[in-house]
C-alpha cells in the first residue's frame, strides 16, 4: 500500500531507484537480472578487487612518493591493472544477446591483455628474492593491500569458472586473465616488500625470512 503521507524524495544524480526491487541492468540494455545473479556476483567481485587495488595505490600516495620497482613504477602498474579490470567486469556484465557488440580491450578481455600480464610477471619475478614456501601477508601496508586484491581476484576467478560452466562467458581470455593477474599481484606484493628491504614472514614459525636489500 502506498503511503500518501510519505515525503517526496529529492532528485539524485546517482540513485535511479530502479534497483529497489533487487534487480539491476546489464550493459547494452535487455532484461534486468537479480542482484544476486551469478553474473552480478562475478563482476561485483571484480569491482571489489579494483577497490582493494585502490587501497594499495592510496597508500603509495599517502607517503608522498611512488614506490619504484626494478620492473617499473608500482603506482602506475596498479592503475593500469585497475583500468583493465573494468574491461573484465564489462565482459561479465553484458547480456548474451549483446555479446557481438563487445569490443576487445573495452568490453572484452583480449589475448594481448593476457600476454601483457605474462610480460609483467616475467619482469617482476626477475627482480625479487622468491620465497620458498607460503608467506604471511601484512609486512607492509602496500603489500597487504595487494594480497587482499589478489584473494579477491581469486574469488572472481572462482565465480567466473561457475559462469563458464553455465555458458555465460563470451570470450576465451577472461579466465586466463584472472588467473595470471592473481599470480602477478602475489609477485608485486613481494616486490613491494623487498623494495623497502622487508620480507614477509614464512607461514611456519621455525623458518627464517629470506634476506633482502632495498632496491634502487
Amino acid at each position: 500500500m502506498t503511503d500518501l503521507n510519505a515525503p517526496t524524495p529529492p532528485e539524485s544524480a546517482v540513485a535511479t531507484r530502479r534497483g529497489d526491487d533487487g534487480s539491476t541492468g546489464l550493459l547494452f540494455g535487455g532484461e534486468r537480472i537479480a542482484k544476486d545473479d551469478l553474473r552480478t556476483e562475478a563482476y561485483g567481485t571484480i569491482d571489489e578487487a579494483v577497490a582493494a587495488l585502490g587501497l594499495a595505490r592510496a597508500e603509495l600516495g599517502r607517503s608522498g612518493a611512488g614506490l619504484q620497482l626494478a620492473s617499473g613504477d608500482l603506482g602506475a602498474t596498479i592503475l593500469a591493472i585497475q583500468r583493465d579490470l573494468f574491461v573484465a567486469a564489462a565482459e561479465l556484465a553484458t547480456q548474451s544477446a549483446a555479446w557481438d557488440r563487445q569490443v576487445g580491450g573495452v568490453s572484452r578481455v583480449t589475448a594481448s591483455m593476457v600476454a601483457g600480464l605474462d610480460m609483467q610477471l616475467h619482469a617482476a619475478e626477475a627482480t625479487i628474492v622468491m620465497p620458498t614456501e607460503f608467506v604471511v601477508p601484512g609486512e607492509t601496508a602496500v603489500s597487504a593491500a595487494l594480497e587482499l586484491a589478489r584473494m579477491i581476484v581469486r574469488r572472481a576467478e572462482r565465480r567466473a569458472v561457475t559462469l563458464g560452466s553455465e555458458g555465460l562467458i563470451p570470450g576465451p581470455h577472461l579466465l586466463p586473465y584472472l588467473n595470471r593477474l592473481a599470480d602477478l599481484l602475489w609477485v608485486l606484493a613481494r616486490a613491494a616488500e623487498q623494495a623497502e628491504a622487508r620480507s614477509a614472514p614464512p607461514s611456519r614459525p621455525d623458518r627464517r625470512r629470506p634476506a633482502v636489500t632495498r632496491s634502487t
